[in-house]
């Protein structure tokens, strides 16, 4: 049985993944895959932070790589892209920060990118890799 780790840390041992955080993490296995076929060497998944959420991070070349996955398997409210909002994108670089200033304190010297890895249509569909993404302006 899958368990979810959120759940876990707050206290509730054993509890089960609900059937959309089961879909995120294959599509975070699935855009994981992708970028090592790709040459990325994956250093962490799913930190958490207060007040945000690193899906995937990675190296590539020696560049250090926060990588956002986004999920659509309707497009009828917009795209995979369409959903990373401004918000979203603050979230993602205050839980930047507060990994390079913690468990990826090593690699603070490395220039960093934003990447965005969508995930749109049948599991079938190959991913869209965004290099630069965003910018942490």
């Amino acid at each position: 049985m899958k368990t979810d780790r959120k759940a876990e840390r707050s206290g509730i041992v054993g509890a089960a993944a609900s059937p959309m955080q089961a879909r995120g993490r294959e599509g975070e296995e699935r855009a994981a895959a992708h970028l090592a076929a790709q040459g990325v060497r994956i250093l962490a998944r799913n930190r958490h932070c207060r007040g945000g959420e690193l899906d995937l991070v990675g190296l590539h070349g020696d560049m250090l790589v926060f990588v956002e996955v986004r999920m659509r398997a309707n497009p009828r409210f917009g795209g995979a892209a369409a959903s990373i909002t401004a918000e979203k994108r603050r979230r993602v670089i205050l839980a930047a920060q507060w990994w390079l200033a913690g468990e990826g304190r090593r690699h603070a010297h490395r220039p960093c990118r934003f990447d965005v890895v969508l995930l749109e249509g049948p599991a079938t569909t190959p991913p869209t890799w965004l290099q630069a993404a965003f910018d942490a302006d």
